[in-house]
């Protein structure tokens, strides 16, 4: 059987080979092409039944081949029976008949399958003629999955009869698809069959269907078959077939090896040039190369990013674009993937939340901290969700920005002015700018973004989210010490007592030098022991001596703190080793969600199984890891979120006021650094609106330049009003979300990888994952159960991810690659290798200064360098 490629039954009879491609002789070419020229030849055949078919093929012969009645009646019979067919059986299947049958061995007694042959009825066991209406095996046959929706079947029978003397032959096209009843494997619409039986020679009627049913499954020849109005244009679809038929030496391969099939095939449309690689100009060998922006068909050279020259014409072209779609953005998220995408999304963008939200607070003495950066992530996530031209984009706080809050909370404090009133004088200079852009259209500028400086801005802020995750899980040595000094064989002599003594010294002091401090409590007192009085000595006064216990039975660690004692001994610092725990806990999540994502195309289980497993791999690994710090039950460090509504620094309110704290010229210099801040904010965002809107993803609903730049500058107002940090469009959690709403084909193929067939383009899940941020406050009992080494993995793999996604990590492994073992790139065809280096170098040079610039206080100065 065929599909796109060839399957066997093999020698046993009871399963199917793997999918490979037809290596076919080619003497059987040149055979089937004269059967085509000198047999029976219908073409738009009308008929309802097989029985119908075979009749006017018989009747309908050549006058030089018409049979005698007597050979047309048992061609006819031989035709109309049953074929018997392989079920395609499941594992249980299999499993139940191995358990059911009464024959375990190789007893003579049992009975053996083969595969059927073509033989006259007076040689076969009787069978029953074909069925005019489908049977139920061909109903459940779960084989039919496989099959795309819409597909026709094409019958191909070839066999040896004793009682002909010449072959014969017949080619028949149905002007409908009918269905025949029993004949195909599973019940399709029939258009095509062949038809080809004669006396015994060896293989070369078989070889003749094989031929056949290959140039069937050749969408060009299909083509031509479709359209063919005469037996010469079948001829000509031959010809055109072995023209571009590539011939194997016969000493140089095993003609019974299998050939596997390839990870991609050419497009029909590409075959009909004999090397269009040759002949087309290339960028730099990918679609998103600048030839290819050229085109008029590219996203970002298309009416999305031309100028009207209107105020705001940009805008309302973005409105107008997307307002058709905003209902479907709604139904189209009714589907099991966004469920994972949400969870997922969900806490890589809480991780995210609290680590820049930690990191601001200390960059501002709390005036923004955890709760904030909650309340600012949920509010402005779930406007822009709401409101904008591309609602896959996720919004957070981002490097940049952070270094710019420090430094303007620097010199706030230097110069003795209100930090939150002059801050939100620079949002509101911002969004002002902002909507100036907008209304003028400089979102066009968009189009002049090349390959160099999209790959360099992603893998910057991928190795930042890389770097940051081993920063996190590395500082964990500072809180959890490793424990080097620790002996086994030297337990015997480890041991931690609780010293109250530094208590009892203040009431020596007093009762000696009268300069009393203030006395513990009573209770304290009562717990040293009883008063004594020591009376040695007639000649002195009576002493009082308070002698508490050396060792208070019962104490913890920080009850022995809490009422000021100290901990002595060689012990008292022990801890267990969290970070090594931690540690297997961070690569264990990242190494779980690395290989559940590559489930999809493992050859383990059924393809719904693989589908939903690479679907929820995120949630998988991070149940599996949480399920493992809980069996242990180690203290690692955990999720902890604010669990009140009240700002972080208690001196400020939930609404800045423009006047009164600082001088009303600050409001006018507060434009200056506006303009960095508004350079920063153009760049960042729409830098990232170009890679997530990149040609390969298949996006069908358009993107919103100038909508998504809207947005974030009339929240820039909101989140200055309020106090929130400000936010824009954070790259890898971006692509993180695009990446885990991949559509691909439902059915595919024996040997066909699913076909990629787009994003699922919808807003709900960006709404839910920001709707979950609001109410995170109310859910800290349930996650502080979730481990930080866990989500520092999550981030890992997210920048991993990202970092893959880019061509510069390809070029980057050619570097380390000797030219033999490179892989079949199309731009190592074009491009010499010496220009693809040089290249790459530059773009890592540029990367690199990029790094050193973020990591000084010129960081700020990081979108004009981009």
């Amino acid at each position: 059987r065929w599909i796109k490629f060839e399957e066997k039954v093999e020698d046993g009879g009871e399963r199917w080979s793997a999918p490979h491609v037809p290596a076919l002789p080619l003497h059987s070419l040149f055979q089937l092409r004269t059967c085509l020229q000198k047999g029976t030849m219908l073409l738009d055949l009308d008929a309802t039944s097989f029985k119908e078919i075979i009749d006017k093929a018989l009747f309908k012969q050549p006058e030089e081949a018409e049979l005698q009645p007597a050979l047309r009646e048992r061609l006819a019979a031989l035709l109309l029976l049953q074929p018997q067919h392989q079920p395609t059986k499941s594992l249980l299947q299999l499993l139940a008949e191995l358990g059911l049958s009464p024959c375990r061995g190789r007893r003579p007694s049992c009975p053996t399958r083969h595969p059927p042959a073509a033989s006259s009825p007076g040689q076969s066991e009787p069978r029953t003629q074909v069925s005019k209406t489908p049977l139920k095996e061909q109903l459940r046959n779960r084989f039919k999955k496989k099959v795309p929706p819409g597909a026709e079947a094409a019958h191909v029978a070839v066999g040896e009869v004793e009682f002909l003397e010449k072959p014969f032959t017949a080619f028949i096209r149905l002007r409908h698809g009918v269905s025949l009843g029993s004949l195909a494997e599973v019940s399709l619409p029939s258009r095509f069959l062949f038809i080809l039986l004669g006396p015994p020679r060896v293989k070369a009627y078989h070889e003749v269907g094989r031929a056949m049913a290959t140039l069937l499954t050749d969408e060009l020849f299909q083509r031509v078959a479709r359209q063919a109005e005469h037996r010469e244009d079948l001829v000509a679809g031959i010809e055109a077939f072995l023209d571009e038929l590539i011939v194997l030496p016969p000493g140089k391969w095993d003609p019974g090896a299998r050939i596997p099939p390839p990870s991609h095939l050419p497009a029909p449309r590409r075959r009909t040039t004999v090397d269009p690689l040759d002949q087309q100009p290339h960028g730099n060998g990918d679609t998103t190369a600048a030839g290819d922006r050229a085109s008029p068909g590219h996203p970002r050279s298309g009416e999305e990013l031309e100028r009207t020259g209107r105020l705001f014409g940009g805008l309302l072209r973005d409105i107008r674009r997307k307002a058709p779609w905003y209902g479907s953005d709604f139904s189209d998220a009714l589907h099991p993937q966004c469920l994972s995408a949400v969870l997922y999304i969900y806490l890589a963008t809480v991780t995210n939340a609290i680590t820049f939200g930690g990191m601001l607070g200390d960059a501002t003495a709390n005036m923004q901290g955890v709760l904030e950066s909650f309340l600012g992530t949920a509010f402005a996530g779930f406007i822009f969700c709401l409101f904008s031209g591309q609602p896959l984009t996720i919004l957070s706080s981002t490097g940049p920005v952070l270094v710019f809050e420090r430094l303007l909370f620097s010199f706030s404090r230097d110069h003795s002015l209100d930090y939150l009133e002059f801050r939100l004088w620079i949002g509101l200079w911002v969004a002002f700018f902002g909507v100036v852009l907008v209304a003028t259209e400089a979102s066009h500028l968009v189009r002049h973004f090349t390959r160099f400086t999209e790959e360099g801005f992603c893998a910057l802020i991928s190795l930042i989210f890389i770097y940051d995750s081993l920063k996190k899980m590395l500082s964990l040595a500072d809180a959890f010490p490793i424990n080097w000094q620790y002996r086994l064989d030297n337990v015997t002599s480890y041991s931690c007592t609780c010293n109250l003594r530094r208590l009892f010294n203040p009431i020596l002091a007093c009762l000696t030098t009268l300069q009393c401090p203030p006395l513990p409590s009573i209770q304290q007192v009562r717990h040293w022991g009883e008063p004594k009085v020591s009376m040695c000595d007639p000649s002195s006064p009576p002493t009082l001596s308070l002698q508490p216990p050396a060792t208070p039975a019962g104490l913890s660690r920080t009850q022995c703190l809490d009422r000021g004692g100290h901990l002595l001994g060689t012990s008292c610092h022990y801890v267990p080793d969290v970070t090594l725990i931690s540690f297997l806990l961070f690569g264990g999540t990242f190494l779980f969600c690395t290989a559940l994502k590559r489930f999809r195309s493992s050859r383990y289980f059924p393809v719904g199984v693989r589908k939903l497993v690479s679907d929820f791999a995120v949630i998988l690994a991070i149940l599996a890891s949480c399920a493992v710090d809980a069996v242990l039950g180690l203290e690692t460090p955990k999720l902890l979120v604010p669990s009140e509504l009240k700002p972080t620094n208690p001196a400020r309110g939930w609404i800045v006021f423009p006047f009164g704290a600082n001088p009303w010229w600050v409001c006018l210099l507060s434009a200056v650094p506006a303009v960095l801040v508004t350079i920063l904010i153009f760049m960042d965002q729409q830098i990232t609106a170009v890679i997530l809107n990149r040609r390969e993803y298949k996006l069908q609903k358009g993107a919103g330049f100038h909508l998504d730049l809207l947005c974030v500058s009339l929240l820039m107002v909101a989140t200055s009003v309020t106090g929130l940090p400000w936010y824009v469009s954070a790259t890898v959690i971006s692509l993180a979300h695009m990446e885990s709403l991949r559509k691909e084909s439902a059915t595919s193929a024996p040997g066909e990888h699913p076909e990629f067939l787009g994003i699922r383009e919808q807003r709900l899940t960006g709404l839910a994952v920001f709707i979950l941020m609001g109410v995170s406050v109310f859910m800290a009992p349930v996650l502080k159960h979730i481990p930080m080494p866990v989500l520092y993995g999550v981030f890992l793999h997210m920048g991993v991810t990202a970092l893959n996604s880019i061509q510069l990590t390809d070029r980057v492994r050619l570097l380390l690659m000797p030219a033999k073992h490179q892989p079949e790139l199309a731009y190592l065809r074009h491009v010499p290798l010496r220009r693809v280096h040089l290249f790459t170098v530059i773009q890592l040079l540029c990367l690199a200064l990029l790094w050193l610039l973020k990591s000084t206080l010129a960081a700020i100065l990081f979108p004009v360098m981009v």
